[in-house]
């Protein structure tokens, strides 16, 4: 299953942002672009610049290669409304990125793995395809060989729940949840302007 395999802490520097916990160290310490000139660099930047890193910043936080994310661009252009939230629901309709939500796991990365390792039922079924949208109703629980992980546990322990968002239904003690809703826009509160994604794929 094609996935990044790169430095997420470099491309965090080089986006200005940070795309991960560990990312989020490493930017306090060095708040600027990797390599030798990272600190020195400066100029205007371009209008395809900035729209090209929102889409770079959109692709690593969710995990998404360059293919993927140009047939959610399609999906999201083919529904109704507005195309930019139309993305950005798609996203987030991701299984990994509902577990994450959902607190099972203190990265999307981390999320990715309990999925594609079979830990996770949706509805009592077994899915392992990070990439599958959830729908309204949907269940998802652990397997019973996979109830006591210790990084599950501990990540719903450090979970507050206010990072728990308002659409998802989470049973700690029983280690489920319930995806209630799609997410309106303003519901996901993430540091990219899909906007300029959208200008950038309609040239």
């Amino acid at each position: 299953m094609a996935r990044f395999r790169g430095s997420i802490t470099k491309v965090s520097r080089r986006l200005g942002v940070a795309l991960s916990p560990k990312a989020e160290k490493y930017l306090e310490k060095r708040p600027y672009a990797p390599g030798e000139h990272g600190q020195s660099r400066r100029g205007k930047v371009s209008e395809y610049a900035l729209q090209l890193r929102e889409k770079q910043k959109m692709k690593y936080l969710y995990g998404v290669l360059e293919k993927q994310f140009r047939n959610y661009y399609k999906k999201a252009v083919s529904q109704r409304g507005v195309t930019g939230d139309n993305l950005v629901r798609l996203l987030e309709r991701r299984f990994d990125n509902v577990v994450f939500r959902a607190g099972f796991s203190p990265s999307r990365a981390g999320a990715r793995q309990l999925v594609t390792h079979g830990h996770l039922l949706i509805n009592g079924k077994k899915v392992n395809i990070p990439s599958y949208l959830l729908k309204p109703g949907d269940a998802i629980e652990f397997r019973q060989k996979s109830q006591n992980l210790d990084a599950v546990t501990d990540s719903l322990n450090k979970a507050p729940e206010s990072r728990i968002p308002s659409w998802i239904q989470v049973d700690k003690a029983h280690k489920k949840a319930v995806f209630l809703t799609v997410p309106e826009r303003e519901e996901v509160q993430e540091p990219f302007n899909e906007q300029l994604v959208v200008e950038l794929y309609s040239k």
